[in-house]
């Protein structure tokens, strides 16, 4: 088996290969790494690729002799650089793997903003079934196209294809930053920017985390995974019978919840909290097909997700940095 990953100098790329690497049950997969901007170091198993998937000759070099594909590079909000990442990328690499003698699988990490996450209003849980809903901007739409591109792959060429839909991915102290007022604030929203400054300052003395309201009044519900997680549903459905052309929700058993994660941050840390009303939507990911057909469990919820990324304490040399595209 070699398996080909892109984007794999990313959280879950780095996480990925070193469970390959370690784990005696993938002691016989090679792992050949596509690098663009940044690139690791090779080894008895570990072979790089140096290039673009935006460019065929690479996405060609990079896919021959390969059996197994996990396609993680992604864009974020970059109009001037998310088609030729996301779209002509991935259509490369599917036209050089359609025609690869070797090809068996490939698998695709997708994203609940796919299905507009907490921007839309939904009357059930989120399930593979859910239509795409893309939110405003270009990040939504290229997961949106990602999905549809690798589903007509397999309806046109009849390729063996895996799509894992995850939230947003924690790993090390993400969560908690995920929570802060100051300038260290990981990802959105920013709090500090729907605050007066005062209170944004005060926030910041005191520790005290943000209690996110939905569009209705009552704390938000939003998805996460962690890294772990993730990286162990990649494993189970690499070359599972049951993933073939299908796509899964991979998350956490339950959403976090503002309010509960306010009251056991108050309970565990001493912690307040602050309300922020916002427009945005409750939603639940619902796991359930990951569970029944790949035998997948996830062992993060809320408490231990806080705990984990409490106790992480961060080396001079692992700065917090997000890099687009990796």
């Amino acid at each position: 088996m070699r398996i080909l990953v892109t984007g794999p100098t990313g959280k879950v790329g780095r996480r990925l290969i070193d469970r390959l690497l370690v784990d005696p049950e993938w002691r016989h997969a090679r792992i050949r790494a596509l690098c663009h901007n940044r690139t690791l170091p090779e080894g008895e198993r570990v072979e790089v690729v140096r290039g673009s998937i935006a460019d065929r000759e690479t996405a060609e070099r990079a896919i021959a002799g390969v059996s197994h594909v996990v396609h993680l590079a992604t864009c974020k909000e970059m109009p001037e650089l998310v088609m030729d990442v996301t779209v002509k990328g991935l259509f490369w690499l599917l036209e050089a793997f359609r025609d690869s003698p070797t090809a068996q699988r490939f698998l695709l990490i997708g994203g609940d903003a796919g299905v507009g996450h907490f921007y839309y209003a939904h009357d059930g849980p989120l399930t593979e079934r859910t239509p795409h809903m893309a939110y405003p901007g270009c990040y939504a739409l290229s997961k949106v196209l990602e999905e549809v591109m690798l589903a007509q792959f397999g309806i046109q060429y009849g390729i063996d294809w895996t799509c894992l839909r995850a939230p947003w991915i924690m790993e090390k102290d993400d969560f908690r930053f995920t929570l802060s007022f100051g300038d260290d604030v990981f990802g959105g929203p920013v709090w500090k920017d729907l605050v007066s400054d005062a209170v944004a300052a005060r926030c910041r003395a005191e520790g005290t985390v943000p209690r996110l309201l939905d569009a209705e009044g009552a704390p938000l519900k939003r998805n996460f995974v962690h890294v772990d997680d993730l990286t162990s549903a990649i494993l189970a459905a690499l070359d599972s019978p049951g993933a073939a052309q299908r796509l899964f929700n991979i998350c956490m058993d339950e959403p976090v919840d503002y309010g509960a994660l306010a009251s056991y941050l108050a309970r565990s840390r001493g912690l307040g909290a602050i309300d922020i009303p916002s427009a945005y939507r409750s939603n639940w990911m619902d796991n359930t097909a990951a569970k029944f057909a790949l035998g997948w469990r996830p062992d993060y919820d809320m408490e231990r997700l806080v705990e984990a990324a409490w106790a992480y304490e961060r080396a001079p040399d692992d700065p917090r940095r997000i890099w687009y595209p990796g």
